[in-house]
């Protein structure tokens, strides 16, 4: 298969095993985009961060599960998968003091890249509830509630992982002071 095919040429694109084409600027491909951009910095945080590898990896095979149901391949991210995701925020939240305010992202690298990449799971949610909102029907219907769940929790396990980072090493999370 050739990495290019110039179809897309004219602002379109189709998904796998679909007939039909797609403009590139619709809710969509847009979602999709959104999933691909946080599983490409998902990647890049799993190559600077070895010791959250494995937590890292099934998060983004689950990102592809969401790509694929949103393309229409009848995958689906199940409630085992939602409450996985609990589970690791709690047992995270376990080893931190409580949070009684915002803190200001970049503690370290490691940490700042987990927020990073909490804000772009965050986008993704945002792009894939826009689509629900739209009442856009993707290829295989409506993305199922556990996806929405999954995505809403995800950027919370990327925030107990930044705060984490931050806490392991030693630093000190700075507190916003609005003055």
């Amino acid at each position: 298969m050739a990495l290019f095919t110039g179809k897309g040429d004219d602002g379109t694109t189709y998904f796998f095993g679909s007939k039909e084409r797609f403009g590139k600027d619709t809710p969509l491909v847009e979602a999709l985009g959104t999933c691909d951009e946080l599983n490409s910095l998902l990647g890049f945080v799993k190559a600077k961060s070895k010791s959250d590898e494995k937590i890292l990896e099934e998060i983004q095979q689950n990102l592809f599960i969401i790509q694929a149901e949103l393309a229409g391949a009848g995958m689906r991210i199940t409630e085992a998968k939602v409450k996985q995701a609990e589970e690791l925020i709690n047992n995270i939240e376990k080893k931190l003091p409580p949070i009684k305010t915002f803190f200001i992202p970049g503690a370290n690298e490691i940490s700042a890249l987990f927020d990073l990449a909490r804000t772009v799971a965050r986008r993704t949610e945002r792009r894939v509830v826009a689509l629900v909102n739209l009442e856009s029907e993707t290829p295989s219907g409506k993305p199922c509630i556990q996806t929405l769940a999954y995505l809403n929790r995800l950027s919370s396990v990327l925030y107990a992982l930044a705060r984490y980072h931050a806490q392991k090493e030693g630093q000190v999370e700075n507190k916003p002071h609005y003055k």
